[in-house]
């Protein structure tokens, strides 16, 4: 076995399965789980429609890069979005998720060769830029963020001898679990690092259609073009379908950017066996074809923040994100409990299921940045949310009369 594997730390949901085990659920409360960060509203019927009429290609081979539709799909989508002229042969490539993806590509950009390779990475983080490093024979570092300013990074704090080993940088705006998102200025910093020390950048975007501001978030390859980057050097951008049009089992997104770097990824996909099936490459191009699906299902999200958020403001640390589907929430510190009690018990007396922050990062520069929050997923029916939220304003209340 590749001894790599041993670095792997178990996935959240593991470590919530076990923190779980044995727990009495109680009997009066129904289960509501806000634990997992699965969209769980209807997937569009013309979406299904798309994915049959894509079965006769079964009976073919499909190619890595995509069909040409397809790829013309996605740079036709960019376009409408950030007003971005990408040319689908060569800057564009259809990827199975997000996730697969983003580890497939430290796999294929980071040389462990010198022994001193790193990828730096925030903290909290999405867990899989973690084991990518790990398994690329790299070593991850992560960044320090400010909770003051909505967790984020504090790239100013990260040593000079850490980014001269850099050689790829992972980056999620909007964030996972925080839904911040990030400034030009602060796309321009990561850029000129960059430049000086060589690392490729990462732009993980899967949130970027679920946003409860007026403006919708800024993109990585939107910022290289404003701060006049459009060759998008060292940059791939990696987007998703699942949370956009609520078909998180179809595994299907693109990354953008860079071509030397689509050519890379591409070389390494075909030796990998990545490549998209015709049905699944159909319903893409319908889904990428199509916005009115996803202001539908923004305004299902908007409602339910609307919701939800002020019931528990009063009683937890909380606020409403620039973008995504969760609430990244602070447990009252006169409570005396840790993220992991906190969702412990409250399992057991409500039957809701919430995950501890700190699962969500690693203990770095002295601190779990993590340690102290839950991320709750908004991804139920409203209803299903609000309940949820009462019983865990329920639970505070309880908690906070049993110590007074």
């Amino acid at each position: 076995m590749n001894p790599l594997l041993s670095h792997l730390q178990p996935y959240p949901f593991e470590r919530l399965r076990q923190l779980f085990a044995g727990v009495p659920l109680p009997s009066a409360y129904s289960p509501i789980s806000l634990g997992m960060g699965e969209p769980r509203h209807a997937t569009p019927a013309f979406i299904k429609d798309a994915l049959v009429a894509g079965l006769n290609g079964l009976a073919n081979y499909p190619a890595t890069a995509g069909e040409p539709r397809l790829r013309s799909a996605c740079t036709d989508w960019l376009q409408r979005r950030y007003g971005l002229a990408l040319d689908p042969a060569t800057q564009v490539l259809p990827i199975n998720g997000s996730r697969e993806a983003l580890f497939a590509f430290a796999q294929t950009v980071i040389d462990p060769s010198g022994g001193d390779a790193m990828a730096v990475c925030p903290n909290p983080f999405y867990q899989i830029y973690e084991g990518a490093t790990l398994l690329a024979g790299a070593t991850p570092y992560f960044a320090p963020s400010d909770p003051a300013r909505n967790f984020a990074v504090d790239w100013d704090s990260v040593p000079d001898a850490v980014w001269q080993r850099t050689q790829l940088l992972f980056v999620c705006s909007p964030g996972n679990p925080t839904g911040a998102v990030m400034p030009l200025a602060e796309w321009e910093k990561l850029f000129a690092l960059s430049d000086r020390h060589g690392f490729v950048i990462a732009s993980d975007e899967c949130y970027s259609e679920i946003y409860f501001r007026d403006e919708a978030p800024l993109g990585g390859l939107e910022a290289a073009a404003k701060l006049g980057r459009s060759d998008f050097r060292h940059l791939l951008s990696f987007t998703s379908l699942s949370k956009r049009s609520n078909v998180p089992g179809l595994r299907s997104g693109f990354v953008a950017g860079d071509a030397a770097l689509v050519k890379g990824f591409l070389l390494y996909r075909t030796y990998h066996g990545s490549a998209m099936g015709p049905a699944v490459q159909n319903a893409s191009i319908a889904a990428w074809s199509d916005e009115t699906h996803v202001q539908e299902n923004r305004a299902l999200y908007r409602e339910k923040f609307a919701q939800v958020t002020p019931l528990l403001e009063p009683v937890m640390d909380v606020r409403l994100p620039d973008a995504g589907f969760y609430l990244w929430a602070g447990i009252p510190a006169h409570l005396g409990m840790s993220d992991t009690e906190f969702a412990r018990s409250l399992l057991a007396q409500y039957n809701v299921t919430v995950l501890p922050g700190s699962y969500l990062a690693r203990d770095a520069h002295g601190s779990n940045p993590g340690a102290g929050r839950v991320r709750m997923a908004l991804v139920a029916e409203t209803s299903e949310c609000v309940e949820a939220a009462r019983r865990i304003v329920q639970f505070i209340q309880s908690r906070t009369e049993s110590i007074q």
